[in-house]
């Protein structure tokens, strides 16, 4: 029969079953001599017993199940049911008789905190802390097990329901077991994380310290001092204004009082105390193996440990060969897609990148999957002045938060003072890069700019095609060895012979917002140049998307085969639909030359277009209800008509200067050459998302191929493993159980998607941020980069898909990131704001074309903004403002 109550010294990490998370640390700290008050845990079989002994519960878990995670009215009904009826039930005698005579060991006389311990609680993966409720201060026998059975209870709090029903974790699977613990009344208490919970710097010890009982700073009435430790130094002090704190009454229960005036600035703690503090929280961390979250208080001098459980919103670390601090950039962020991935994505990417590699087909060594992410240790070039210099400008256009976190981390003397000079890296980047820079210069100074753009466009028309007949005629296994060669070699294939011609329009219009602004005095007719740009892939795409709303917006019935239509079905029946064999027509075509693009296409895991045709469906009926029939194709046109006028403005106006006629060339000149090149910025991207196409389908075909043969039990689980795995798989060498990696990666994959990647991560796990300093903006407001100008006032509407969107005339599109997948959307915003992304990310180009003003590099936009309220986007100066709005969804 299991035991219904263990003492500490009974207890260890294998008692979780039995303890909840709470309790089976608490048990370990003191089996290894750490100093922890005394007491024991009533099990988790006491906690099964009691639950059994109602005849309602079964019903009530019933209707647990049935609940929605955001349905709050129900939640909060259902668990004041339940709340009440465990209230009301009889403990039985012989749980009773167990925890009396575990009081009566440890105390009769003394003061309990009790507290609740899930067994999900305090996991790696998840923290159900601060679900259930606490009871201290707790004296004699009644009130003791009052407290456990309130304990019990408090597992159907609303709050604990929700994140349960959230998190998939199965109500009747979450057992309670509950801590008893000997009160101790401190001086000072608080918390203490053994990595500072903001920045992630994992060398860095933060301490909270305020007088009294935690509870004061736990439930945030007061303010709590701040320290932080490094290597057995104290490196900040920020002493608060405490003034309160909450104390235990020898009758029991709590009491909250003000402290004297000349107590309520003194800090909490001594410096050597703080310093002896770190060190029980290292020692801690030692012990489990991974950073800790710690309660701890102070008694007449001596510390005493109340909890410690893992800190589970760590970024993961990256992996190191030296003892160097490393800088590791995000590329997802330059991508824009900073959803998790899976690995065979992630290997793509590591092979793409040519650098430091044994041979074509192996993986970048600077390349790194960290948190589901990519991101490339870029320190052995930030040594370098020159690339120091070139990043953080290129970086700038792509997230201005990136580029300013970039130059905070260089300007560091602890960044700098292992710098190492290495001649190959120069003389690498001056090999791969002075073919780019010939030919921008080339094309900026003498090539005929229309020329130029034909040349791009034969370029890329002839990647497209080698991208389709690159894998045909091969085994599952060869596709997989030629895939790697093709990724490996696709970077240094596409730089030189694409990239030039985009760079070129973008020096040119550089150079145009240089001379506007020192002979003109402004730069206003510089960026109206940047508007309805030819030859831009992803613009014709989004206007084809237009062409194919009018179809179906003069017919009534075709649009509501489209609002039930399902992927595999997806044309059936469809031609015998008033305008359906138009439509399917038009539809086929687009798929012909944007069929292999998706949102987050950057990820090979995500099915395209021309797999799931319903995910363009929201953006096609969005623009039947939200822009008039030809209005895009209207719009494209008078966003030429602009372009062309500023252009003459600016020529005339140079004419009209001293010198003119010379001055007026240089400015036609650039004029031309960003006019038709500008719009190239995309082709690259279009290049390799027709290649991601074509490795799909390829993986995909030997993933059906595993199947039928029993190495994989579905298709989509090939997805975690990388290309090299496969490989192995394949050939029947792989090492380890395949399932059991497949569940392993699954649940990482998991517990990365509730992360929010860095832009710049250091390998001591510090998330580098700097802020936009130089925004004029009023109070309150949410700071960004003004990426398309204009100022507008409008709703908001949240989109976090854009195959789950629901966009309205005249709503203001809030979106974490935008890449070409989202385009479709553009035509019916009235403006944009986007959580990443810089002036010349894609979002912020396309914007630009279509004339909507966009603000992006706003962080948390997607929660700080809520449906329905009305906003005002300023993309001026570069911020938004929350208005007033029902938060409606």
């Amino acid at each position: 029969m299991e035991k219904y109550v263990l003492h500490f010294a009974e207890i260890d990490k294998t008692h979780l079953p039995n303890v909840g998370g709470k309790g089976a640390n608490l048990g370990e700290m003191t089996k290894v001599g750490l100093p922890i008050p005394d007491g024991f845990c009533v099990s988790t079989s006491a906690y099964r017993t009691f639950i059994e002994s109602s005849t309602e519960m079964e019903e009530l878990f019933n209707q647990l199940v049935k609940v929605r995670a955001d349905d709050l009215d129900e939640i909060r009904r259902l668990g004041q049911r339940i709340r009440n009826h465990l209230k009301s039930l009889t403990i039985s005698d012989s749980i009773k008789s167990s925890i009396i005579e575990a009081w009566i060991t440890i105390g009769q006389e003394k003061s309990y905190a009790v507290r609740s311990s899930a067994t999900a609680e305090d996991l790696p993966n998840a923290s159900f802390a601060g679900q259930q409720d606490t009871y201290l201060n707790i004296r004699g026998q009644e009130e003791l097990l009052q407290a456990i059975q309130n304990c019990w209870a408090s597992l159907f709090t609303d709050r604990a329901i929700s994140y349960r029903t959230k998190n998939g974790f199965d109500h009747r699977s979450v057992f309670l077991s509950v801590v008893v613990q000997e009160m101790v009344n401190p001086d000072v208490s608080g918390i203490m994380f053994t990595a500072d919970p903001i920045t992630g710097h994992r060398e860095t010890l933060s301490i909270d310290a305020s007088f009294g009982l935690g509870e004061a700073l736990v439930s945030g009435v007061v303010s709590a001092d701040l320290y932080h430790v490094r290597e057995s130094e104290i490196i900040k002090k920020q002493i608060s204004e405490k003034k309160i704190a909450i104390f235990s009454k020898p009758e029991g229960g709590t009491v909250t009082e003000e402290l004297p005036p000349d107590k309520q600035g003194e800090q909490a703690l001594k410096d050597d105390e703080i310093i002896r503090l770190a060190e029980i929280g290292k020692a801690i961390e030692a012990h489990y193996g991974s950073e800790q979250d710690i309660e701890w208080c102070l008694v007449d001098g001596e510390f005493h440990i109340v909890q410690s459980r893992p800190i589970t919103s760590l970024y993961p670390l990256p992996e190191k060969k030296d003892d160097r601090l490393h800088a590791y950039v995000s590329v997802s962020h330059a991508q824009m897609m900073t959803d998790v991935m899976k690995p065979l994505a992630s290997s793509l990417w590591k092979t793409l990148f040519p650098f430091g590699k044994e041979t074509v087909a192996s993986e970048c060594p600077y390349v790194q999957e960290i948190g589901g992410r990519i991101y490339i240790d870029l320190t052995n070039v930030l040594y370098l002045k020159e690339s120091r210099i070139l990043y953080t400008f290129l970086m700038k256009a792509m997230d201005e938060k990136m580029a300013n976190a970039l130059s905070n981390l260089v300007q560091r003397d602890e960044f700098m003072k292992d710098a190492q000079s290495n001649p190959a890296i120069k003389r690498g980047a001056i090999k791969l890069l002075s073919p780019v820079g010939t030919k921008v210069m080339k094309n900026v100074l003498f090539a005929n700019p229309e020329k130029a753009a034909r040349e791009a466009d034969q370029t890329l028309d002839r990647f497209v095609k080698e991208a389709k007949e690159q894998l045909s005629g091969f085994s599952s296994t060869d596709r997989i060895r030629k895939i790697q060669d093709s990724v490996g070699t696709l970077f240094l294939s596409i730089l030189p012979k694409l990239f030039p011609y985009f760079v070129s329009g973008m020096v040119a219009n550089k150079l145009l917002r240089m001379l506007s602004n020192w002979w003109l005095g402004d730069d206003q007719d510089v960026k109206l140049l940047q508007k309805s740009l030819p030859g831009n892939v992803t613009s014709e795409m989004g206007l084809k998307v237009g062409d194919l709303a009018d179809i179906v917006r003069e017919h009534p019935e075709l649009f509501k085969y489209l609002e039930t239509a399902e992927d595999e079905t997806f044309y059936q029946g469809m031609d015998r639909l008033n305008g359906g064999h138009a439509f399917r027509e038009e539809f086929e075509d687009f798929m012909d030359n944007y069929g292999m693009r998706c949102s987050g296409e950057i990820d090979i895991t995500k099915p395209r277009w021309h797999e799931a045709p319903t995910q363009l469906v929201p953006s096609i009926l969005t623009h039947v209800r939200s822009v008039a029939p030809g209005q895009h194709r209207k719009k494209f046109k008078q966003g030429q008509l602009e372009a062309d006028k500023a252009a003459e403005r600016l020529i005339q106006r140079a004419k009209e200067l001293s010198d003119g006629w010379w001055k007026a060339r240089i400015i036609k000149r650039l004029v031309s050459v960003s006019r038709h090149l500008m719009g190239m910025r995309e082709h690259h991207k279009y290049v390799l998302v027709h290649y991601m196409d074509q490795y799909r389908q390829a993986l995909l075909e030997g993933g059906r191929r595993l199947v039928e043969e029993n190495r994989l039990q579905q298709t989509e689980d090939m997805y975690y493993f990388s290309l090299h795995d496969l490989l192995s798989i394949m050939h029947g060498n792989f090492e380890g159980d395949i399932d059991s990696i497949i569940q392993e990666r699954k649940e990482a994959y998991s517990h990365y998607a509730k992360l929010t990647p860095p832009r710049i991560l250091t390998s001591d796990g510090e998330s580098v941020t700097a802020v936009l300093s130089d925004i004029h903006a009023p109070e309150g407001a949410l700071i960004g980069t003004p990426a398309s100008a204009g100022n507008v006032e409008g709703i908001a509407r949240v989109v976090l898909k854009p195959e789950e969107s629901n966009l309205q005339e005249g709503e203001i599109l809030i979106a974490p990131f935008t890449d070409p997948g989202w385009t479709p959307l553009f035509q019916s915003a009235k403006a944009l704001v986007m959580e990443i992304g810089g002036t010349m990310t894609h979002g912020s180009v396309v914007a630009r074309e279509y004339g909507i003003p966009a603000v992006v590099g706003i962080d948390g936009a997607t929660q700080k903004i809520k449906n329905g309220q009305r906003i005002r986007v300023n993309a001026e100066e570069g911020y938004v403002q929350i208005i007033e709005g029902d938060h409606s969804e």
